[in-house]
């Protein structure tokens, strides 16, 4: 016996018999056009499985019958970009730091290419731009230098690194006054009221004046006798208002006391030398270079 064909009153739809709590379901299937679509991607899935690498393994992956991998394909991308950069990335490596920043276009390319350098390895430290944070990561957008920021002074830093594990890094030591006992608590306190003295900052008179005495024969020889600091020893300037580890006075203390000494790692082997030069072309042009 034929089944009844039910259609709801309001929209002439067929239902499909079902019914909750007085509600009917109609009988509306999809549309066409979007189960054709739907079939579509089926087919291509499939397909997609066999011309392209899909299905990880154990070891491995199934490399699809077009043999595609996008590796290849990126070494092929940047082998081009190479070769497009050639004629500069030459330009780069056969000339002076000074020649390249008297060229204009040599000088664009560097500066393009040392900033991806510095976002990949030394923004992390020194921050976007070079502003430095406290710590121990001087800002490299200033005039303030302990090193030096000539060209060659930027660069013989990039190549070997502060305290870094190269025979020829960047060395410098501030003795622990209070650790190894060469100063007492005392001498401490007044030398960190005179070195906050000599970037303006007022203090107690008399311990300024017994903190000078110890600057002289303590301090004087490597952050000079105006505590202005001394590029060639790596000493930096004490009366610029700039503090690696904190101007506060308790931090100064500290730091007299038991310093602590960054370290900074050396780039050259690690960048090749074209790099190196457009990354000390871009820390120039930060603001700083000298």
């Amino acid at each position: 016996m034929p089944t009844k064909i039910e259609k709801d009153s309001v929209t002439g739809t067929e239902t499909t018999g079902h019914e909750w709590d007085g509600i009917k379901e109609l009988n509306s299937p999809l549309p066409r056009w979007w189960l054709y679509v739907m079939y579509a991607c089926i087919v291509w899935s499939v397909a997609y499985w066999f011309i392209f690498p899909a299905i990880p393994w154990i070891d491995g992956y199934t490399r699809g019958l077009l043999g595609y991998n996008q590796r290849d394909a990126l070494e092929q991308q940047l082998a081009a970009a190479r070769e497009r950069q050639a004629v500069l990335r030459d330009g780069i490596d056969k000339a002076s730091l000074q020649e390249i920043r008297n060229d204009a276009q040599l000088l664009q390319f560097a500066v393009a290419g040392g900033g991806i350098a510095f976002a990949d390895n030394c923004a992390g430290c020194h921050g976007l731009g070079g502003a430095g944070q406290r710590g121990g990561y001087p800002s490299l957008a200033d005039d303030a230098w302990i090193w030096g920021g000539t060209l060659d002074a930027i660069h013989t830093t990039l190549q070997h690194g502060i305290r870094w594990d190269d025979a020829d890094t960047r060395w410098s030591e501030m003795p622990g006054f209070g650790e190894l006992g060469i100063l007492t608590e005392a001498e401490i306190s007044d030398v960190a009221d005179y070195a906050l003295s000599l970037s303006g900052s007022a203090g107690n008179a008399a311990a300024i004046a017994r903190g000078a005495e110890v600057f002289e024969f303590q301090c004087a020889a490597c952050h000079g006798d105006q505590g202005t600091g001394m590029e060639d020893v790596g000493a930096p300037n004490l009366a610029d208002r700039i503090w690696l580890y904190g101007g506060e006075r308790e931090q100064i203390v500290a730091q007299i006391a038991q310093p602590e000494h960054g370290v900074m790692p050396g780039w050259s082997g690690r960048l090749d030398p074209a790099a190196i030069k457009m990354l000390t072309v871009y820390v120039h042009t930060l603001g700083g270079g000298q």
